[in-house]
């Protein structure tokens, strides 16, 4: 089994929608970076672990767990012209663009993102490293300890 941090801004995906989505599972769809895809499509798997995160809002951080609900399948926004995530260079025959399906395992407590870098534990973490911008990046097995034992604690 492996880890991942999926970053989802709320306005587009928060986990209090994962949490009232049918069967608490959403697709991910929308990712439009290469490397991100690639996890998606070469190495996720279902089962793996989820650490749901919300970005690009007044207080980022980790705000649930989830699990890793389907092996990856095309994203059938990159065919739609209404869509914002509309590609029209992929087509149907050779879909550019795939997602996995995502399940709520429970919300969580924030786990800030100032909390997160003060965390001697995670300071290797890839999406605290200067410059990372991805969407969903993979999470080592101490890492994946170490977030699960921060969030035990009172925030």
């Amino acid at each position: 089994m492996r880890h991942w941090l999926m970053k989802s801004e709320p306005s587009e995906c928060s986990i209090d929608d994962l949490a009232a989505a049918p069967s608490q599972t959403v697709a991910w769809v929308g990712v439009r970076n290469y490397q991100a895809r690639n996890f998606m499509r070469d190495e996720m798997q279902a089962g793996d672990g989820v650490l749901f995160y919300h970005s690009s809002c007044p207080q980022p951080g980790i705000v649930g767990l989830a699990e890793v609900a389907s092996t990856a399948y095309p994203d059938a926004t990159q065919f739609d012209p209404k869509s914002h995530y509309f590609d029209p260079k992929s087509a149907a025959d050779a879909p550019r663009w795939l997602h996995v399906d995502v399940k709520l395992v429970r919300k969580t407590r924030l786990l800030a993102l100032a909390e997160m870098r003060a965390a001697p534990a995670l300071a290797e973490m890839a999406t605290l490293r200067r410059g990372n911008r991805l969407s969903i990046t993979p999470v080592t097995a101490d890492e994946w300890r170490a977030a699960l034992a921060l969030l035990k604690k009172p925030g």
